[in-house]
């Protein structure tokens, strides 16, 4: 928890609750669905909620938004996000309806009233328009695009048009030039100098 007052620490006492509550939730669900790395469960704040909340670092969200979460596993970045921004709306969505019951339990755990889940291929998702959709580690970069274009509104809800932003790591070179789009990068260890996010980036793909 400490590593995230380190770079943040304009929170409620509402919000600084949820997030202390993330590490004994996710401890105990792990030990009955592996939603995480075990290995990752020690450094949940920083592998997992600290880097979740480098979108929000490079886009900030505005009240009244609509994101949507691609793949979200375990609720990651969704839920930090969430925690992060109350006043705005997240559908997180993943195929592995068991990762949801994780995510759920977690939400209403913590009283997250911002939150909902959808077990759903993300093809398969109801027509409906959101501002942004995020995701983490899910896919490429072309694939990521495919899904989340056509829910995303066209305009500028705040700093960054709407669009898609993902979290990926490694030499992405290969994996831009496959996709065909432009995208815009940002290094996470230049946002927060920790040394699990070398070679870790922010992608953002605008509409």
């Amino acid at each position: 928890m400490e590593v995230i007052l380190k770079y943040f620490d304009d929170f409620s006492a509402t919000q600084l609750d949820q997030f202390g509550q993330l590490q004994a939730l996710y401890s105990e669900w792990n030990e009955k669905i592996n939603v995480i790395s075990r290995k990752d469960t020690d450094a949940l704040y920083t592998n997992h909620v600290l880097h979740s909340l480098s979108i929000a670092a490079v886009c900030p969200f505005n009240d009244g938004m609509r994101v949507f979460d691609i793949g979200t596993g375990g609720g990651f970045p969704g839920i930090p996000l969430a925690i992060f921004y109350p006043e705005v709306e997240f559908l997180l969505v993943d195929s592995i309806g068991k990762k949801l019951k994780v995510v759920q339990a977690v939400a209403d755990a913590i009283g997250l009233k911002n939150v909902k889940v959808l077990h759903a291929r993300v093809e398969n998702i109801p027509q409906q328009e959101f501002d942004f959709a995020v995701s983490r580690a899910v896919a490429p970069l072309k694939e990521l695009w495919q899904w989340g274009r056509p829910f995303i509104k066209k305009r500028k809800s705040t700093t960054l048009a709407n669009g898609l932003i993902c979290l990926k790591g490694g030499d992405l070179a290969q994996e831009i030039s496959e996709s065909g789009l432009r995208p815009s990068l940002w290094p996470v260890d230049d946002i927060f100098p920790e040394p699990h996010f070398k070679d870790k980036y922010v992608v953002w793909v605008g509409k």
